[in-house]
């Protein structure tokens, strides 16, 4: 099934945006409630327009070199509310509720648990359900 072509990359909206040399814009991902960040990751044209068609976040990994849609393993879905574009038109900002409340592939709330205090980091955030038990096969 070709995604790309039930999906419409030519939207004048997605023109907007400046992607980098690779086609991606980086987003940072927000509960739509609380405002604490979640995720830091990238989009693709798809993965934006596929996220807007959807209502759910969808991502580009860079590692996997495919589009992902939040939760597609662990369950943990990110339900899209808004999505917002800064000034300079380089960074997206998804505002979602984060369906089960891990957002972060470590079993915590948010990718951005570690804090510096003192010249070290320290995890402030607890694991609330253990990866393993998220990730089994």
């Amino acid at each position: 099934m070709n995604l790309a072509a039930e999906t419409d990359l030519k939207a004048p909206w997605l023109d907007a945006i400046k992607w980098n040399e690779d086609g991606l814009v980086p987003v940072i991902t927000q509960d739509y409630l609380s405002g604490r960040v979640l995720t830091h990751a990238w989009l693709n044209k798809e993965a934006l327009a596929l996220a807007q068609q959807e209502g759910r976040a969808v991502y580009w990994s860079r590692s996997r070199a495919k589009l992902w849609r939040k939760g597609e393993e662990s369950g943990f879905i990110q339900k899209l509310h808004a999505t917002y574009l800064d000034c300079d038109g380089d960074t997206v900002c998804f505002m979602v509720e984060q369906i089960g409340g891990i957002a972060c592939h470590t079993g915590r709330e948010s990718c951005f648990y570690r804090k510096l205090e003192d010249e070290q980091w320290h995890n402030v955030d607890p694991v609330l359900k253990d990866p393993k038990a998220i990730y089994a096969k």
